[in-house]
């Protein structure tokens, strides 16, 4: 495990003030470019590709966009759930079946509110043209509160054919280690919303049929390792201890009973960064860098990077890129960090290149390409 305090090189650039696509960005292994691919969205936060070459993006605001040939297209898809933008809720993860080319199924994650309060909610629909249609509701994290914070988002969908879901701790840190409470934790159900029989505390007295891990802050990321299909994640810590973590059946991330961090007024949350049946970060940084977003390079365009981690960081508004043998990280350094962009969302798209959403009023997409292009 590396604990990450300064990262010691940065990325240069020739001339901010240029336009953004005639930039160059130099760092330790490589020269590219950032290219814009849309503007004009507001606060995105999660972006999908389709087979047809199309992306889908969520706004925090409750629209699903479509890119289409590098355009924006002005209608957002219809036939949305309703959703609450509320603190850090709104419409937060997309992401389409495996076999969308056949099923033409998605599934989003967004904040649902009625009378008794706030949750993260997962629905599953039918995309036909510009549409959402057959939509429904697969998971509910209960209890709901009034609190708007630490909804979580981010889905993957493993091998094991099983959806994988976050949520928070809802800004109520106890809840996390409540097994009787869906907060602070991952759960795995099926693409139609059943329990799978092997979940690992069924036989958990008073435990939430569907979780997975628990113990876990506000998962920001996740992504399917290419080589192994281990699910990796980060969380956010409070004032230092955002953590990298593969997620495992059954482990408990230990928040928080043991953190890195400490609490926003200064007031220690945890005496302990270590205890027995609970798990130690992979990899951790302090002071905490916001981590949004993450994606394992896989491309052609930079060969140096391949198998790197790439992680977007929305305070220290940079692209994070980490180095590993097998699972302990060994380098890091900083992107990007004279943009001064948020970095909300990190993706590997099918063209090869790393795709990123800027987290603003004025939202961006973006992807890095190399400087020959």
């Amino acid at each position: 495990m590396i604990r990450s305090v300064v990262t010691a090189v940065a990325l240069v650039t020739v001339s901010l003030s240029l336009p953004l696509e005639a930039q160059t960005h130099r760092s330790e292994q490589a020269e590219f470019r950032v290219e814009t691919v849309a503007s004009g969205l507001t606060h995105p936060w999660s972006i999908a590709f389709l087979p047809d070459g199309r992306q889908l993006v969520t706004e925090r605001a409750g629209r699903l966009r479509v890119i289409r040939d590098g355009a924006l297209q002005e209608e957002p898809v219809s036939g949305v759930p309703s959703v609450v933008a509320r603190g850090q809720g709104g419409l937060l993860g997309v992401l389409p079946h495996p076999d969308f080319a056949d099923n033409r199924l998605l599934f989003l994650s967004y904040t649902h509110g009625n009378e008794d309060g706030l949750t993260t909610r997962v629905a599953r629909a039918r995309l036909e043209g510009s549409a959402l249609e057959d939509i429904e509701v697969i998971f509910d994290a209960e209890p709901r509160s009034g609190r708007t914070h630490h909804f979580a988002g981010p889905m993957v969908i493993s091998d094991d054919g099983h959806l994988y879901l976050t949520v928070g701790d809802r800004g109520d840190m106890d809840r996390a280690q409540d097994f009787g409470d869906d907060a602070g934790a991952v759960h795995r159900i099926t693409i139609d919303g059943r329990i799978p029989d092997d979940n690992p505390f069924l036989d958990h007295d008073g435990a939430r049929p569907t979780l997975y891990t628990k113990g876990n802050r506000n998962i920001q990321g996740m992504t399917l390792h290419p080589d192994t299909n281990e699910i990796w994640s980060h969380e956010h810590g409070p004032r230092g201890g955002d953590e990298i973590n593969i997620i495992e059946a059954g482990i408990n991330y230990g928040w928080p009973a043991i953190t890195y961090g400490i609490d926003y007024s200064g007031a220690v949350i945890s005496d302990k960064t270590r205890q027995e049946g609970m798990a130690q970060p992979l990899h951790y940084w302090d002071p905490s860098i916001a981590p949004s977003g993450m994606a394992f390079y896989t491309g052609d365009d930079f060969p140096e990077w391949q198998g790197d981690l790439f992680v977007g960081a929305l305070k220290m508004q940079k692209l994070v890129r980490l180095e590993l043998e097998g699972r302990t990280v060994t380098h890091e350094e900083d992107l990007l960090t004279g943009l001064g962009k948020r970095i909300r969302s990190v993706a590997m798209g099918p063209d090869g290149h790393l795709w990123l959403l800027t987290d603003s009023a004025d939202g961006e997409v973006l992807k890095i390409v190399p400087t020959a292009r």
